[in-house]
């Protein structure tokens, strides 16, 4: 990697020029915003298929091989927690440390492990190290076999934290809850669901994920391509052959095509490249793709580890990502290289003196470098000069998850491997026999849909496919139809109770399982307090919810960030209108580790600050 130069000339700092620099930040910003302009679409986010109706098989569960059959239940117990990932584990996992055990997992799936139960597409990866994604690893005991894991030894270790804690007993599988409803005078809220049950609980938990009901591209035609089809999360084996580990050895004669190249992408496309007969991969934005560089765990490394090394890890590799500065990096990957890169120049250039321009300045010179880097290795890597340009992204790095992988852009230097680049415009349209871009067909026997998830919480009813209904008959999908609105990002105004477990309006990091267990710690001791004191009902007041919603979707430099960004699912598609739209839109504003540091100084107080008590 190219270092970040110092820029100071007689003690101050020092705008540097292109040639010094060796590119021209003018320039580059330019072409950054042509690529960004010539990617907006007016339907912004709304540009995706529903999948309901005559789609929703694509949200069918492929992997269950026989229903649970089971009596309904009748039950009145404390926690019902919706969602069997590993956010409701670990909320379970704490509760039961924490002595309550009277509680339900519901799970539409039929097992342990959420993400990783639905994604098992080949070659599927965590794309944060395992040493601190995998949670539990303390409590369960287990090695990771490498940095970073592979689904089947992620989904496994779920269904470890399941056994471990007594999970299974207590979990309700193949079942969709299909509505929440508040009972004011019993201070309970009625879950039920598609299997006639009906829990009378004191508190709900939802922690049900953003990264299971897949979407579909709004391509015209989508529905007279008569070729075989699925998406990436519901992946058919039956049709390609193969597993997880690859050989898709029925794809040989196959004229296969992919849309997307994303996360999930990078990481399929290999294994398709190794046996389809011709695969075509049909590309509207292209990923920033950085090496990977996994590694078996060291046996003799991991026999040093004291008790709490994975929350000592966990924060380090926090307090990075927020600009902290730590005399170690312990994770020490491509997430944590570019944030030490800021600070080294920093340190270098004088930064007390530096005004907030020139503080911006270092931030993208810092980012270009690192595009420049990651561009390069397409031209190293990919033969075709043609195709090795149009694999090279245009945007800067938290603009899209930033990707980690060495197989993909070799992909692309096998004969039978063909890259439909669409100029940012995306696909024209399907027929029956194929994909359609600037008026050149495609034929194809099967096409894959690698376009992700519902991540809009707008939408979040829909995406959980039930009703929650609150105090006074108010609907939450209706509280929030102009944008989430919660206090800590856990509870909402006129839903007691209730409390939300995900990313949107809580602390933000990357290494999402991080921010469900120091959420699950929250809740548990919440939950364990109220109980000693005998409180019934916990709800935030509409002033609070109405000033933290001010606070973290207050204007800061993500927002106009990300308002300069190519369209993506974190700034809703381009269309963001507000700090209350997109994934990454409406966070706390000093990062996750202050975060969660106010949750805990909030705890401490113990006056419930922000909540009426009854």
């Amino acid at each position: 990697m190219n270092k970040p130069r110092a820029f100071v000339k007689d003690g101050k700092f020092h705008i540097p020029t292109a040639e010094e620099l060796g590119f021209d930040p003018v320039e580059m910003r330019r072409k950054y915003d042509f690529e960004r302009d010539r990617r907006l679409r007016p339907d912004g986010a709304t540009q995706y298929q529903d999948i309901d109706g005559d789609l929703h098989h694509y949200n069918d569960d492929p992997y269950i091989t026989e229903r649970i059959e089971r009596e309904p239940l009748q039950e009145s117990i404390e926690v019902a927690i919706l969602g069997g990932g590993f956010g409701g584990m670990l909320i379970a996992a704490r509760l039961e440390r924490a002595g309550i055990r009277d509680f339900r997992v519901i799970e539409r799936a039929g097992d342990f492990g959420g993400t990783w139960y639905w994604n098992r597409y080949p070659g599927a990866q965590c794309d944060v190290e395992s040493y601190i994604y995998l949670p539990l690893l303390d409590e369960t005991g287990y090695m990771p076999a490498f940095k970073y894991s592979l689904q089947p030894e992620i989904y496994a270790h779920a269904q470890r934290i399941g056994r471990h804690f007594d999970l299974y007993p207590r979990a309700c599988f193949q079942t969709q809850v299909r509505e929440l409803r508040w009972d004011d005078a019993a201070a309970r809220w009625i879950v039920t669901s598609d299997r006639g049950d009906v829990f009378r609980a004191r508190h709900v938990v939802i922690s049900s994920g953003s990264l299971n009901r897949p979407k579909l591209p709004g391509i015209p035609g989508i529905r007279d391509f008569k070729g075989h089809t699925f998406h990436t999360s519901r992946w058919d084996y039956a049709y390609t052959g193969g597993s997880v580990e690859g050989n898709l050895h029925k794809l040989a004669d196959k004229r296969v095509g992919i849309i997307g190249t994303g996360a999930t992408a990078i990481q399929a496309i290999p294994h398709l490249g190794n046996t389809a007969g011709h695969l075509y991969v049909f590309q509207r934005t292209p990923s920033s793709v950085d090496e990977r560089r996994n590694r078996p765990t060291d046996p003799a490394w991991w026999t040093t580890l004291q008790p709490g090394w994975q929350q000592a890890r966990n924060d380090n590799f926090t307090k990075l990502l927020v600009g902290v500065s730590v005399e170690e990096d312990l994770v020490n990957d491509g997430w944590t290289e570019l944030f030490k890169s800021l600070g080294e120049l920093l340190d270098n250039s004088g930064a007390m003196n530096l005004t907030e321009a020139e503080l911006k300045l270092l931030g993208e010179i810092v980012d270009y470098q690192h595009d420049n880097r990651v561009r390069a290795r397409c031209d190293e890597i990919v033969r075709d000069s043609k195709t090795a340009g149009a694999l090279k992204h245009w945007y800067r790095p938290w603009c899209k998850r930033p990707c980690f992988n060495d197989e993909y852009l070799p992909t692309f230097n096998k004969p039978n491997v063909t890259l439909v680049d669409t100029g940012g415009k995306g696909i024209d349209r399907l027929t029956e026999n194929g994909v359609v871009v600037d008026g050149v067909e495609y034929a194809l026997d099967c096409l894959i849909f690698a376009t992700g998830f519902e991540v809009s919480r707008a939408t979040y009813t829909h995406q959980a496919e039930l009703d929650i209904i609150g105090r006074d008959g108010r609907k939450l999908g209706e509280y929030w139809a102009n944008g989430m609105r919660t206090y800590h990002g856990l509870m909402s105004h006129g839903f007691p109770n209730l409390y939300h477990m995900g990313f949107t309006q809580t602390g933000y990091t990357p290494n999402f399982t991080y921010q469900l267990d120091k959420q699950a710690q929250h809740l548990a001791a919440v939950f364990t307090d109220v109980k000693k004191r005998g409180y019934a009902v916990l709800e935030p007041t509409l002033q609070a919810e109405e000033d933290y919603l001010n606070l973290v979707t207050a204007p800061n430099a993500m927002t106009d960030y990300l308002a300069n960004c190519t369209p993506g699912y974190y700034n809703a598609e381009g269309a963001a209108k507000g700090n209350n739209d997109g994934f990454l839109q409406g966070h706390y504003p000093e990062g996750g580790l202050k975060f969660y540091e106010m949750l805990a100084e909030w705890r401490a107080k113990g006056d419930y600050a922000g909540l009426t008590v009854r």
